[in-house]
């Protein structure tokens, strides 16, 4: 029998973006194939919940399966870079969830790898694929429009460690590489390179274990700046960016799930939608060989400004291994 001519998924991880990720296939050129998971029972109640044929703990043998095409990295922050470089090694296209690594050293070390490859490598940055985005950024580079500053708000209640989900968490999350990632990366695309980082970390906070906030400023030297606010200890939700251009100003509420410029507010896509972006760009990517919207090289801006936060802190509290982020996955 021949084999089916759509890409074949295998997956790392099935948390929040692992259950978006195997939603949003319905429809494209791409089939479930393997997951894979830390523990034997809810891998493989993910897999019949979602189709995959293959429900597996053995990383390796999923990598070195011929039928397995492209793999999503979905697994904790921390192993992205590890997951990556493996599946990079083994011939697969792969997709790396945000962020691509938790030191520029790390991410550096993936786009030397995906520079080295044949296979399409991508990096999931939903606020690149999200539409109102995309087509501000091709005004500015038309030179439409000009950028004036970028205020972005991610603010969360996360004390205790559950996710999204609502599923008790094996692993701490990052507010500055993983959740300032999402709107750093939206400040360096819009705003180009040659940006000034300045910023602060919280210490450590005794609850958690980890540092619960973050602010962090660009500034380019035509003047256009972006300041970036971060908390994990807000009992008000917000999730947003607002752009402000000589033409116009842009508020993208993604918790609302709203667009509001001069002109009044009007509906945009929730946030799912936008990852089907992405996983759509990846695999027509794949399927065509072509380059994908976003690669490891592009999230260098973005991770060298999220070093400099991390290295002004870990000059004045002492650089440590931190709950989802220990310096021996580092090396």
């Amino acid at each position: 029998m021949a084999r089916d001519s759509r890409l074949t998924i295998g997956m790392i991880g099935h948390g929040m973006m692992g259950i978006w990720h195997s939603e949003n296939l319905a429809g494209l050129e791409a089939l479930p194939h393997t997951i894979v998971g830390r523990r034997v029972e809810p891998t493989r109640a993910f897999a019949d919940r979602f189709g995959y044929a293959r429900a597996t703990t053995d990383l390796a043998a999923m990598l070195a399966d011929p039928d397995v095409d492209a793999v999503i990295v979905a697994s904790p922050s921390e192993a992205h870079v590890a997951h990556s470089l493996a599946a990079i090694e083994a011939e697969k296209h792969v997709l790396i969830e945000i962020p691509i690594a938790m030191d520029l050293a790390g991410a550096e070390h993936v786009a030397a790898a995906a520079a080295g490859t044949d296979k399409v490598v991508a990096v999931c940055h939903p606020w690149r694929h999200r539409p109102e985005m995309v087509q501000l950024k091709a005004r500015l580079d038309a030179g439409q429009e000009t950028l004036g500053c970028l205020e972005g708000r991610f603010l969360i209640h996360r004390l205790e460690n559950i996710g999204a989900t609502g599923y008790q968490r094996s692993w701490t999350d990052n507010i500055l590489w993983h959740h300032a990632c999402h709107l750093v990366d939206l400040a360096t695309w819009l705003m180009g390179p040659d940006l000034e980082t300045t910023g602060s970390l919280a210490p450590i906070d005794p609850r958690t274990g980890t540092p619960m906030t973050t602010q962090i400023s660009l500034a380019r030297p035509d003047g256009a700046a972006a300041h970036i606010l971060l908390t994990y200890l807000s009992h008000l939700r917000q999730n947003e960016a607002t752009v402000s251009t000589d033409r116009d100003s842009y508020r993208i509420d993604i918790a609302n799930a709203a667009l509001t410029t001069k002109a009044g507010s009007t509906p945009i896509e929730p946030e799912q939608t936008v990852c089907r972006h992405v996983l759509a760009d990846f695999v027509e990517a794949c399927r065509s060989t072509t380059k994908p919207h976003v690669t490891p090289a592009d999230t260098l801006p973005a991770m060298a400004a999220l070093q400099t936060i991390q290295t002004a802190w870990d000059a004045r509290h002492g650089a440590r291994s931190l709950p989802g982020r220990t310096l021996e996955a580092l090396a």
